[in-house]
């Protein structure tokens, strides 16, 4: 659990991000490779234990504090949330003192006031950008969840932070866990090495059941209510970024890693049809078109069940790279790789992340491989939900060139 991951294998996945740029103006490199002296813990020694700040105390804070203090190198010295019920349950499992515990939209600010060596954010992807750059213009070391903004000016936001985190000599990770898995990365490695030779096409899949909520089934009753909408922001698109943002992402991250670059363009479609509560969608069908003539399609579901699968085939003239989420990970051709699987990897991910966020901070070297990796997966789940909205196809320079800022309309809420 202590041990750190090796991160030559995020690196060598975004070379394609470095080389061609996927931001305008951009030197996406610097951010990919950047090997810089460490930063220093806030007045401690290096093999003191972090103080962390938990933003966000839902399910996923929760769980994730649980690896945090199973690490034996951090400690949880504050939390936020903007429920007060959610932050006091937060408060008392983990003996958060009271002092420390803060409420509201603004209540990351005030933990970052009240002094912490890192945080951990884990609220709506909505307010990642926001709150990572606040984060690092206090010092603090960031470690963020996925996916990393739900716009193109929240991307560029997040650019602009771990840049700054850079500067300031700070960690800066986001948190996915399939490219942290060894079968994922030697099967990788070896695609990138020609073991199944030209890629020509290939298919990814985020197919799961229904979410299912007591705040969906309140939200029914008065879906105004500010208070109730963001407690169920999952099926708000200006929350969560929708389906093919806030979960999809998994699997349309594999798709750019294997391809080692951005789509040049898409073409989409879907809807909602399970539910009539929000506006995210409960299906995507998009068709991806990247350099050299390959053609991906992407399709994903979020209703009924059985069948739940994350996967990712890429077809080569010399062989097929066959990978799923927590399931087989391999090669068929000409240069077979039998792979394997890790099936906990939801957890494994997070806890290995966990272990080189420690390491970053206390002894260095400071790298920021999962930033450019992450900014490209989430511009290529914006660029597949814009064309899927328009039902017609967008070009990757079209998306890039949009101001649009989704609005989930938080009039009301207690600052």
């Amino acid at each position: 659990m202590g041990e750190q991951i090796d991160q030559s294998s995020q690196a060598e996945g975004v070379r394609g991000v470095s080389r061609r740029g996927f931001l305008a103006g951009s030197s996406a490199a610097a951010l990919s490779f950047s090997i810089i002296k460490p930063g220093l813990v806030r007045g401690a020694q290096a093999n003191s234990k972090i103080s962390l700040g938990m933003i966000g105390c839902g399910g996923r804070g929760t769980w994730i504090t649980n690896h945090f203090l199973e690490h034996g190198g951090y400690e949880i010295s504050a939390a936020a949330d903007y429920f007060p019920d959610k932050v006091n349950i937060y408060g008392d499992k983990f003996n958060v003192p009271a002092a420390r515990r803060f409420t509201g939209l603004k209540g990351y600010q005030r933990l970052l006031e009240a002094k912490v060596d890192a945080v951990a954010i884990e609220s709506p992807a909505y307010f990642h950008p926001e709150q990572a750059a606040a984060a690092v213009e206090a010092g603090v070391h960031v470690y963020l969840a996925k996916p990393i903004a739900v716009d193109v000016p929240g991307c560029r936001s997040i650019e602009a932070s771990a840049r700054r985190a850079a500067e300031r000599k700070l960690a800066y990770l986001i948190d996915f866990q399939t490219r942290t898995d060894p079968f994922y990365q030697e099967a990788i490695r070896r695609v990138h090495e020609g073991d199944i030779g030209r890629i020509i096409s290939g298919e990814a899949t985020y197919v799961t059941g229904s979410y299912a909520s007591q705040w969906l089934e309140n939200l029914k009753a008065n879906p105004e209510d500010s208070s109730l909408r963001l407690r169920a922001w999952i099926v708000s698109r200006a929350l969560s970024g929708d389906i093919i943002t806030e979960q999809n992402i998994h699997a349309i991250d594999v798709m750019d890693w294997v391809l080692d670059q951005h789509p040049l363009k898409a073409f989409g479609t879907g809807g909602l049809a399970s539910r009539n509560l929000g506006d995210s969608w409960d299906h995507f069908s998009v068709i991806f078109w990247f350099a050299d003539d390959v053609v991906i399609t992407f399709y994903s579901k979020q209703y009924g069940t059985g069948a739940d699968d994350i996967s990712c085939r890429i077809y080569g003239t010399d062989g097929t790279l066959d990978t799923h989420y927590s399931g087989d990970v391999g090669i068929k051709g000409k240069v077979p790789y039998p792979g394997g699987r890790d099936g906990t990897l939801y957890g494994n991910g997070a806890i290995r992340n966990i272990a080189t966020f420690h390491s970053q901070v206390t002894q260095g070297p400071l790298e920021y491989p999962t930033v450019a990796a992450s900014m490209r997966s989430t511009l290529t789940t914006i660029l597949g939900r814009m064309a899927a909205l328009r039902h017609a196809e967008v070009t990757w320079d079209e998306m890039m060139s949009s101001e649009e800022r989704l609005d989930p309309d938080l009039v009301g809420l207690v600052e």
